[in-house]
């Protein structure tokens, strides 16, 4: 495994880090509690020390698993990464802004942007509790809300810091302008945000301008959601609740088909799955500093954290590139 520098900080994180959306089970059909846990063991033994969380992630039970899972762990090892901001327990009483109608149990459940000093503390508290430990080494504000002023969020991030809760402070989806305005309070350490081979709009501004601020960037969805493992084009089968039945629907088929198709012998060749190939090139993107891998079970995180290993040359990096430029013509 590879470690990384996060930023302006001392948080040294590992280079594929473990992404729990998944195993909150909600918007991903479900999940088995004991495959979750063994997904987080088989992470830290394989030198993952990085865990990514939120709240939102099915409704405070991927916090949950990930508190389980680390129980008998030396905290020191790991780094804990959550955020704050999504409110789906109405104790948010109409404040805040209005993101969209998630589900749980056949239940409609509206989802608000609320990033008020006031929710932020009460988030962090729950957030402490359902992971057992007593601090956040990255606490992410998780998307923009436009009913908080972005220096009240801010000030509150840094008073968070000064009282030894959260080690430092980091935002998720902000663009350029919000990410300047936020830095007019505080000295961000990351923006996490959705980066992929075929997502790929971060680079034009928010990459520059994180380099030459030394922010890290923390790369969310790489793999696009399972799309780029090439195994949802044969008979894999999504649950009726699994977000992806739409998710997937933005990007062509045939398109991702044909460039999966082209770098195969380049994956079969080094003895790498298609995703670690697609993960390996993510890491070795200019700007990116860890890249965000999410596993259901044991054999996935192994697989994942593996990715490591892989080698790629700037002629295999260029050909994949230029592969990618045929299809997309990018």
């Amino acid at each position: 495994m590879e470690y990384r520098t996060l930023g302006n900080t001392d948080l040294q994180l590992s280079a594929i880090t473990y992404g729990a959306f998944a195993i909150g089970g909600n918007m991903w059909g479900g999940n088995e509690a004991k495959d979750s846990i063994a997904a987080v063991h088989a992470s830290l033994d394989n030198g993952v020390t990085t865990i990514d969380t939120a709240p939102f992630y099915g409704f405070g039970l991927s916090e949950e698993l990930i508190g389980a899972a680390i129980k008998d762990k030396d905290r020191s090892k790991i780094q804990l990464l959550t955020k704050f901001g999504l409110v789906w327990d109405g104790s948010n009483q109409g404040k805040g802004e209005y993101f969209f109608d998630a589900s749980e149990n056949g239940k409609t459940i509206p989802v608000y942007k609320l990033t008020s000093k006031t929710n932020i503390i009460k988030e962090l508290e729950e957030s402490l509790k359902r992971l057992g430990t007593d601090y956040i080494d990255l606490l992410q504000l998780h998307w923009p809300d436009a009913t908080t002023p972005v220096e009240e969020t801010m000030e509150a991030l840094q008073t968070l810091i000064g009282q030894g809760k959260i080690r430092a402070a980091g935002v998720s989806n902000y663009d350029l302008p919000l990410m300047r305005e936020a830095e007019k309070t505080i000295r961000l350490a990351s923006n996490q945000v959705s980066y992929s081979m075929l997502n790929r709009g971060i680079e034009k501004e928010l990459i520059p301008y994180a380099i030459e601020k030394n922010i890290g960037i923390i790369a969310y969805s790489p793999l696009e959601r399972g799309l780029l493992t090439g195994k949802y084009f044969g008979n894999t089968a999504l649950k009726a609740d699994d977000h992806r039945n739409g998710y997937f629907g933005q990007f062509s088929a045939d398109k991702v088909k044909t460039f999966l198709d082209s770098i195969t012998p380049l994956a079969e060749s080094k003895k790498a799955t298609l995703s670690q190939l697609v993960l390996r090139w993510t890491t070795l993107q200019p700007g990116i500093t860890i890249v965000l891998a999410g596993a259901r079970n044991a054999a996935q995180a192994e697989q994942n954290a593996q990715t490591m290993n892989l080698q790629l040359t700037a002629d295999e990096i260029g050909f994949i590139n230029k592969e990618l430029e045929k299809v997309y013509g990018e």
